[in-house]
């Protein structure tokens, strides 16, 4: 699943992970930090959608 900042764009996907960031690869949007914030823009979790 791909999740999408709303504010930036930037793309967050499960598959891929964000291995740059910390982030392993498989790593599912839900099991994110609560404190995760878009490596971009800096908003949290909550101004992410699910990409269809």
């Amino acid at each position: 699943m791909k999740y999408i900042c709303e504010v930036c764009g930037w793309e967050y996907d499960e598959e891929v992970g964000a291995p740059e960031y910390g982030i392993e690869p498989g790593t599912k949007f839900e099991d994110l930090p609560e404190d995760f914030t878009c490596p971009l823009c800096g908003v949290g979790k909550d101004q992410f959608s699910k990409e269809e």
